[in-house]
Formats: structure tokens, C-alpha cells, sequence
């Protein structure tokens, strides 16, 4: 038999609000066509705003409506701000919440990326130099609450500090392109590999 076990966030994590993304991401899943695009519409307004979950949900909800092209740009711009975070989290437990994002949205977008070399680099490049431009406004610190800081710690001294986020942002990104390169490699052969 198994129960759930709520736990209540504290410190600063208790002022963690991840109540819109719930309602966000439920809305662009929902099984009602309007419903789908109204809340696609909400997110692509201000993407930069949302949460990396949010945009995971986008990308499922685009596939939904056969646009690949976007559904795939969504989906690694929200892996490479959820990198992003879990890189400034200082909880490292954290990160397997990009795993289970991963798991959860991604097989029907890279099934379609990986089936030519170049859409996949495109949408990666795309997502990389979105995510290069525009600003990180949402709290970065939704990721702690998938640590096992979030249950056994304080709460408090979840994040690197600020001042350390450009120089994270920028390697992020450069391990992001780098690590497509060599699945690219892998993949694809050589060829491929130093593009």
C-alpha cells in the first residue's frame, strides 16, 4: 500500500510559489483544443517568464498540433534553463528533476529531431541563443523543491550566489552545444561532429 507524504517547504523555499506553473502546465495539456491554445498563446507572450516545466509542457502541447518545429525549440531551451538552474542549485539531488522532465516530454520531440542531423542542431542553436537573449524571470529556485534538500534541510542557501550566475549561464550553454555535438558525432558520424 503506498500514501502520499506531503511535506511543507521551509525557509526561503516556503516562498517558493509554484502554484501558476501547476495551473500553466494543466492548461496546456488540457484535452480541449481552445483551452490548449490560449494557454500556449499566455506562455509564448512571455516565454522568458515561465518556469523551465512550463515550457517542457509548450513543447508537448505544439507536438500536439504537429508543430515540430517549435515543439522542439521549446522542449531544449526548457532542458538548458532547467540545467541552468539546477547548476545554480546548491542542493546537486535537485538536477533529477531534469531527468524526469526529460522523460516525461521528450520522446516524441527528439524521435523527430534525431531523424535529421539538422533540425535538431537548429532547434538547439535556436533555443540556445533565445535562452542567450532573454531574461531568466521566474524564480530559478523551482528546482530545489525536487531536492532532498527541500526535505531534510533548513531550506534556506539554495542558491549559488548571483554573482557566479553569468559565468554558470555561459558554461551551461557551451556544455549544452558541446554535448550536442558529440551525441551529433555519435549519431551521425564525424562529419557532423565539428559543425
Amino acid at each position: 500500500m503506498s500514501r502520499t507524504v506531503v511535506v511543507a517547504p521551509r525557509g526561503e523555499l516556503a516562498t517558493v510559489d509554484t502554484s501558476a506553473t501547476v495551473r500553466l502546465m494543466s492548461r496546456l495539456l488540457d484535452p480541449a483544443p481552445a483551452v490548449r491554445a490560449a494557454a500556449r498563446a499566455e506562455v509564448l507572450d512571455a516565454p522568458h517568464r515561465q518556469m523551465p516545466p512550463v515550457l517542457f509542457a509548450l513543447s508537448e502541447n505544439l507536438v500536439a498540433d504537429g508543430a515540430m518545429p517549435e515543439a522542439a525549440r521549446w522542449f531544449y531551451a526548457g532542458q538548458l534553463r532547467a540545467r541552468y538552474d539546477a547548476c545554480r542549485c546548491t542542493d546537486t539531488t535537485a538536477a533529477q528533476a531534469l531527468a524526469v522532465l526529460r522523460d516525461r516530454f521528450g520522446e516524441p520531440v527528439n524521435r523527430w529531431a534525431f531523424a535529421d542531423p539538422a533540425r535538431v542542431r537548429r532547434a538547439a542553436v535556436r533555443a540556445v541563443a533565445w535562452d542567450r537573449a532573454a531574461p531568466h524571470d521566474y524564480d530559478h529556485r523551482w528546482i530545489a523543491l525536487h531536492g532532498m534538500g527541500a526535505f531534510t534541510g533548513d531550506g534556506n542557501g539554495v542558491s549559488t550566489p548571483s554573482a557566479e550566475w553569468a559565468g554558470v549561464a555561459a558554461r551551461v550553454r557551451a556544455d549544452y552545444l558541446s554535448g550536442l555535438r558529440e551525441v551529433l558525432r555519435e549519431q551521425f558520424g564525424q562529419q557532423f561532429g565539428g559543425r
